[in-house]
């Protein structure tokens, strides 16, 4: 990889390396994201006895593996694959992707914009980075809200919108659902259009919250409602906020709600 990063890994760190030679006390690996080479002793590779290490591994395997010891003076990192949870490997391998797929981001602004890789990475991939932690998670963020996430951060404007078209081309935002069932009744000469006005206060008062809101009819009095956000706790946050706003206005103006949760 081509993004900075410190010159080698820390104790307890996960890593992403490739399997390059194997011995019977071991494999030697290329630590993909430090282009350093490390070991994985036998002792590391499992939980259980290895009669055989290549039952385990195979030279030009992709693994995840924890660092137990940094020799710089020695060039020497030792590893362990025994030591990582399933957990651990899923989230390592999601976060190296989405490493993968920023640097490919920023090299296509590059060629756009005729400069340098490491060019991109000064003027606008350190103070991503910086702000978000992850550039990946600062691109996603203006894939989504637009290209003011990176003026606001002094990125100079045309290498703003360059990566802000990049974005929205190259990423698609993952939302989650979460739905249920408004019940709303007005028996007035107006009962039709008050529901009307209701449904249409929900959705307004989702999409205010930054949520996709869907308002659909399953049969009089039943209306489903549908909201879409980043995440579950965000989702569940403001599909209570909506139905909430449902009721309170349908009953303000004579009416009366309800709402039930669906799975």
């Amino acid at each position: 990889m081509s993004l900075r990063r410190p010159e080698w890994p820390e104790v307890g760190d996960l890593v992403i390396a490739t399997v390059i030679r194997i011995t019977d006390y071991g494999a030697y690996v290329r630590l993909d994201e430090y282009d350093k080479e490390g070991l994985l002793h036998v002792s590391e590779v499992a939980s259980r006895w290895v009669r055989n290490i290549r039952d385990y591994v195979r030279e030009g395997q992709k693994v995840v593996l924890k660092v137990l010891r940094v020799q710089a003076n020695k060039g020497q990192v030792d590893l362990s694959r025994r030591r990582v949870t399933k957990r651990d490997k899923k989230e390592k391998i999601q976060s190296w992707k989405k490493d993968r797929k920023a640097e490919s981001l920023l090299r296509t602004a590059a060629e756009k914009l005729n400069i340098s890789f490491e060019e991109a990475y000064e003027k606008a991939g350190a103070l991503i980075d910086n702000a978000f932690g992850e550039l990946y998670e600062g691109l996603e963020k203006t894939a989504k809200d637009g290209v003011d996430v990176l003026l606001d951060l002094g990125i100079d404007k045309e290498i703003a919108t360059t990566l802000e078209e990049i974005a929205k081309e190259k990423i698609q935002i993952s939302l989650v659902t979460v739905k249920g069932i408004l019940n709303l009744q007005n028996p007035s000469s107006k009962g039709v259009l008050v529901i009307k006005d209701t449904l249409k206060h929900a959705k307004e008062v989702g999409e205010s919250e930054g949520a996709d809101v869907t308002v659909y009819l399953v049969s009089p009095p039943k209306y489903r409602i549908v909201v879409a956000a980043e995440d579950y706790k965000s989702a569940e946050s403001i599909l209570e906020t909506t139905t909430d706003s449902a009721v309170k206005f349908i009953s303000q103006n004579g009416g009366k709600g309800s709402f039930r949760r669906e799975k």
